[in-house]
């Protein structure tokens, strides 16, 4: 259910439906995560819109837009790069490490860039009302990074959290398809040499951070607010917060 099939979308879901902490759901219609959305046609930005989001959280660089992309009437667009791309130091080092690619590179990664991982968030507790949709190049890394925290703020559960990570592998296989076929599975060969398994990483990166603890207190409250829980276990597709 959580799958959504916007025409031209890449790795598309829903964060609603994941078990809180006490009891219930998050809501549905509320965030999605996405790869990039400037592959979606004509029929798949309709579908978006349809779907209640109201508002575009997208997490590239200047460098990796389209320029032209036609989206319906009513779809904010906020920009916030999350990538320190200057940072080469950081990147190379990630590279040497053979962390890039990974969720071994979240907790370095936060230590270094917080600030730009609060924007972030900020953009999503900051949203006008409706549906919000966060996407980078795929769905995976800086997507998976910011959903991790937001859905940590929700309130979700650590093995929820990691499964949901775990399934950007699982549909971006046919995307890798070529890849694989070339170099085997490459992220999962670098977690095999590291010793630790996905949901592991996932569950370390939850153990050492208080998201809750470095973000700005109301955008916590925004967030609890618009992705908090629900008893409801179904999607209404409304988009609303």
């Amino acid at each position: 259910m959580r799958d959504l099939d916007w025409d031209g979308g890449l790795n598309v879901r829903d964060l609603g439906g994941l078990p809180v902490e006490g009891g219930g759901v998050t809501r549905w219609g509320a965030v999605v995560r996405a790869g990039n959305l400037d592959l979606l046609t004509g029929a798949g930005w309709a579908a978006l819109h349809a779907y209640g989001v109201r508002t575009v959280v997208a997490l590239r660089e200047a460098g990796e837009r389209a320029a032209g992309v036609s989206r319906p009437a009513g779809v904010d667009v906020v920009h916030v790069p999350l990538d320190d791309t200057a940072d080469t130091e950081f990147w190379y080092r990630c590279i040497d490490e053979e962390i890039d690619g990974t969720p071994l590179y979240y907790r370095p990664f936060l230590a270094r860039n917080a600030e730009r991982c609060a924007a972030a968030v900020a953009a999503v507790a900051r949203a006008r009302p409706g549906g919000v949709v966060v996407h980078c190049g795929i769905g995976r890394d800086r997507t998976g990074l910011v959903s991790l925290l937001l859905l940590a703020l929700a309130g979700v559960t650590p093995d929820a959290i990691a499964s949901d990570y775990a399934l950007s592998a699982e549909r971006l296989r046919p995307y890798f398809a070529e890849a694989y076929a070339a170099h085997g599975d490459v992220i999962a060969a670098r977690m095999a040499r590291h010793g630790v398994t996905v949901p592991d990483a996932i569950r370390a990166v939850l153990a050492d951070q208080r998201p809750a603890d470095w973000i700005a207190a109301g955008d916590v409250h925004a967030v609890r607010e618009r992705l908090g829980r629900t008893t409801s276990s179904g999607s209404d597709g409304d988009g609303q917060a």
